[in-house]
């Protein structure tokens, strides 16, 4: 009787043991999984993301937040009416703009700068295709280091590499649309009136280079907004890649 007893306990033992043993097993695997998961910059993620795949998922996040500034700028009031991006007066010409108010030409200065900012809007929908290639072409060798920056690192990255080719070839575009808006029509007068003033330093600033740069300088700052959006809002990682890329980050 008691040799049955005692061969009972060690066989409860034994299956006590056996569970004990299965069970740390399952916790060891579920910990190994979890360590891979949050590997590096590939967080949240089945497979730890690799250079590649940062370089394109920022790529594409510009793309997508180039498309989604472009529209917006290019719409009526695109510039116009957006505080972040409105393109007031030339401040070499700020002489003018006093003067010409001082003498009652208010309506004036107001529709000259809706006139620039109606140019910006005009030449914003062709700029699209010159940024996304840009983006296309631009040589990235560290994306994480760009990943794990500043929330427009993107953009800032993107900024500094192009900026000196898109001022060549988005000045033409520009120009076509000064002309298409009519700016000169609005400057003329002020200039002209600001000019005969006896003693005055003579004014006349390049108005198709300040509203290139102001223009671009405008669209930069959309993407970089929209870079951010991605970075920090799920809704806005529209793509598996995107998903990937800045998903792995926010976890």
């Amino acid at each position: 009787m008691k040799k049955a007893i005692l061969t009972a306990s060690v066989s409860v033992l034994l299956s006590l043991q056996s569970f004990a043993q299965i069970d740390l097993n399952s916790i060891e695997k579920q910990g190994a999984d979890a360590l891979k998961k949050v590997d590096g910059a590939g967080a949240g993620t089945s497979s730890p993301l690799s250079n590649d795949d940062v370089v394109k998922g920022l790529k594409e996040a510009l793309n997508v937040g180039t498309k989604n500034s472009t529209a917006s700028a290019s719409a009526t009031d695109g510039f116009f009416k957006n505080p972040l991006i409105f393109i007031p007066f030339p401040p070499d010409a700020q002489k003018v703009k006093d003067k010409a108010i001082a003498l009652g030409q208010k309506d004036q200065v107001d529709k000259f700068e809706q006139s620039l900012n109606r140019a910006a809007e005009e030449a914003s929908k062709e700029a699209a295709t010159i940024l996304i290639n840009a983006i296309t072409s631009m040589s990235v060798s560290d994306g994480f280091a760009i990943l794990k920056g500043a929330n427009n690192a993107a953009t800032q990255y993107l900024r500094d590499k192009t900026t000196a080719d898109l001022l060549v070839k988005f000045k033409p575009i520009v120009d076509a649309a000064i002309a298409k808006v009519q700016v000169t029509k609005e400057w003329t007068p002020l200039i002209t009136t600001y000019n005969r003033i006896p003693f005055v330093e003579k004014q006349n600033p390049d108005l198709s280079d300040y509203v290139t740069k102001k223009a671009l300088d405008g669209l930069f700052k959309l993407v970089e907004a929209e870079e951010l959006k991605i970075r920090q809002n799920p809704a806005a990682q529209v793509t598996d890649l995107l998903k990937k890329v800045f998903g792995s980050v926010m976890k």
